[in-house]
């Protein structure tokens, strides 16, 4: 049965693909089969691809036991590209709509490093005119952590909020979301970092030693919520967090035996539409730190390694 509004394509695909954990050694350019395209999915042509701290922490066994991985494993979740095809009853697309998704799933193997992807048509939503394919691929992933995050404390406009990171991607989203929302900000961040977590609207303070005090001395009374980016800080949250106080991290599991919230965030359409509003009326930038070729998908990791980034490390070029 042929599949509704398929275009003519290769039976291969150019990919980057690891057939065993490990690290940046084991990633090399493969071909792959074009991936079928089930009844309610999406085929999308790749137009760029973000690389994020998840990638190379499955690659090298660290969420092994966590989560079904069927090798080879062609990386990557976060995607901008052009519907290539549709499969039967996904009414919601058509064939060269600009699209873009956070595209993980349940079994870790068929990823966005690649010239096409299939994705669940539930979990794609259109791609902002106003991002470019890299922007629009840097977002998903960590704009949909920062809103669950920023939704697990249930914020109002009279609370003060830490953002432990906010020099990071997911951080500097948080800011931004929570800044409109008419929250009060203060977030870590190194020094050279200060003017930019200043015009995203945040009070910045230096991490590491002292910053219980560093915090006190702009927030005397504590703070409402504090949102965990980075791990290691559930000592420094549960100092500066008033009575009955929210927090949450996406990186230490052990703040919910603190009252707090682990999180993890879901692919969801809709929940990346509200990030695409956000977007298109200028609330919400996206800042790309810099670009790679998909063949050079091993020094994109390298780069998102040393954890020096100013914003998303994006794959582009993915046709020859």
């Amino acid at each position: 049965m042929p599949t509704k509004g398929k275009s003519t394509v290769s039976s291969t695909m150019k990919a980057m693909t690891y057939a065993q954990y490990g690290g940046t050694e084991v990633l090399e350019q493969t071909n792959r089969p074009t991936p079928k395209v089930a009844p309610g999915a999406v085929l999308i042509r790749v137009k760029a691809a973000a690389v994020n701290p998840v990638d190379w922490k499955i690659m090298s066994g660290g969420l092994d036991g966590l989560m079904d991985v069927a090798f080879p494993v062609t990386p990557g979740w976060d995607v901008a590209g052009v519907v290539e095809a549709v499969g039967f009853d996904t009414p919601e697309f058509k064939v060269g709509d600009e699209v873009y998704s956070y595209g993980r799933r349940d079994t870790i193997q068929g990823g966005t490093f690649a010239e096409l992807v299939a994705l669940p048509a539930a979990i794609v939503t259109p791609k902002p005119q106003t991002l470019s394919w890299e922007q629009a691929a840097a977002l998903p992933l960590t704009g949909l952590t920062a809103q669950r995050t920023l939704d697990a404390l249930d914020l109002r406009a009279d609370h003060v909020l830490l953002v432990h990171n906010g020099s990071g991607s997911v951080g500097r989203t948080a800011i931004q979301l929570a800044a409109n929302a008419g929250v009060r900000v203060i977030a870590t961040g190194s020094p050279a970092n200060h003017s930019r977590l200043r015009e995203l609207g945040a009070e910045p303070v230096a991490y590491g030693d002292g910053l219980v005090e560093r915090v006190r001395a702009l927030a005397p009374d504590g703070v409402d919520a504090a949102a965990d980016f980075i791990g290691g800080v559930l000592k420094d949250t549960l100092a500066l967090l008033k009575e009955g106080g929210r927090h949450a991290s996406i990186a230490d599991a052990s703040v919910v035996d603190h009252g707090g919230q682990y999180i993890w965030v879901r692919p969801d359409a809709a929940e990346l539409e509200r990030l695409s509003l956000l977007v298109e009326d200028g609330t919400l930038s996206v800042d790309v730190a810099q670009t790679f070729p998909l063949q050079e998908a091993a020094r994109a990791f390298q780069e998102s390694m040393s954890g020096h980034g100013t914003g998303k490390i994006v794959l582009t070029e993915f046709t020859s």
